[in-house]
């Protein structure tokens, strides 16, 4: 009399169930601890860089979490229910969706074909007309009791529109930070991604349940890599103080070709030293800074005014000379378009340069000459 309904059932059935249960409370305890993993990173580091990015992704596995609490708390229904269930799964699913593409306007790293699209101030409504649009219909369903493929198919549709939008930003987010194997697994989730998005359609519970464990697990562990990655670039992109960047001008083979200009920094964040290539001009105007630090007291080099003197010879043409050095190197050290004025342009001048208090158009490399290394050539 106490036993359970499940030993009534056909083996087959009672299997199926017994691998729902394990879903539900597979999807609720991981997704819950996911979620509380990322709210943790964002509460230490992003909450004080105003960044709530992680915090849209974080409920948007908190929709997953209580998904897989429907899935159990709806296990053992005789079908009366089934409308709710396969509503309240999809409500969850569209918000899901909906999270996640709200945070992608916090993501640095924007392909260009979506970068003013989804930066766009009206982007908001751009998602949330569509959300509202596949909700009302699905909850009308739900309480209405209709079959639970018509519920399913408008929160597929919107997945299918967020996974188009993810998996560009996610991929564009790797390769910025020159992470190409995460790229790699980004393409290969959004392909899992689809194929469980399918199954949704179809009567195939089983297929469905292991496609979407595989791509909900892939998924949750790529915003935990798109979290450490972040985390990592802010620690590889400090800009180190004066004394502990030091600069190495090696010996150069006896062929001018273009990469063969290059000059090493080192004391940045990481393992290895950061080599960047310059261009010729570039390269001899760097090291006139490191030779003159290097020979003279002072080590001064002189930016040519407006109303020169022509008698006179300056060192320096002019300061989009001294832009282009800055540009060539963040350029080689953090990627193009991969850095910032506030972040790393003006931190890094102030680090390698130094101007002359009274204005006198000079500059000099602020480095200590211990830490500049120029090899014979």
């Amino acid at each position: 009399m106490f036993q359970s309904s499940l030993t009534y059932l056909h083996p087959a059935i009672s299997s199926t169930l017994e691998i729902s249960k394990f879903y539900g409370w597979w999807q609720f305890v991981v997704c819950l601890f996911a979620f509380m993993a990322l709210m943790s990173i964002w509460y230490h580091i992003g909450k004080n860089q105003k960044d709530y990015g992680p915090v849209w992704l974080a409920f948007s596995i908190l929709c997953w979490a209580f998904s897989g609490l429907v899935e159990v708390l709806y296990l053992e229904d005789d079908g009366v229910n089934s409308p709710i269930k396969e509503g309240l799964r999809s409500v969850f699913s569209l918000l899901n969706s909906l999270f996640i593409l709200l945070a992608l306007p916090w993501f640095k790293y924007l392909p260009k074909p979506f970068a003013g699209l989804i930066k766009n101030k009206f982007w908001p409504y751009i998602i949330g007309i569509p959300f509202v649009f596949a909700l009302l219909p699905t909850l009308h369903k739900m309480f209405l009791g209709r079959s639970a493929s018509a519920i399913n198919e408008l929160d597929v549709y919107y997945a299918l529109l967020t996974l188009v939008f993810l998996s560009f930003v996610l991929w564009e987010s790797f390769i910025k930070r020159r992470l190409f194997l995460l790229g790699l697994l980004v393409i290969i989730t959004v392909l899992i991604t689809l194929i469980a998005q399918v199954y949704k359609l179809m009567d195939n519970t089983i297929n469905l349940l292991l496609f979407s464990a595989i791509f909900k697990t892939s998924l949750i562990m790529l915003f935990f890599a798109l979290a450490l990655s972040w985390v990592k670039e802010l620690t590889e992109t400090v800009i180190p103080e004066t004394y502990q960047l030091k600069l190495l001008f090696t010996k150069r083979p006896n062929s001018s070709g273009p990469n063969n200009y290059k000059v090493t920094l080192k004391g940045f964040p990481g393992h290895g030293d950061r080599s960047v290539t310059l261009t010729p001009a570039l390269y001899r105007l760097l090291k006139t800074f490191a030779e003159r630090r290097i020979s003279t007291s002072n080590g001064w080099l002189e930016i040519k005014p407006k109303n020169f003197d022509g008698s006179k010879c300056y060192d320096i043409n002019d300061h989009n000379e001294l832009k282009r050095l800055m540009e060539a190197l963040l350029n080689g050290l953090f990627g193009k378009n991969n850095w910032t004025k506030d972040k790393h342009f003006t931190p890094l001048k102030n680090t390698l340069f130094e101007m002359s208090e009274n204005r006198e158009r000079k500059i000099r490399l602020h480095l200590p000459k211990e830490n500049i290394h120029i090899e014979n050539e």
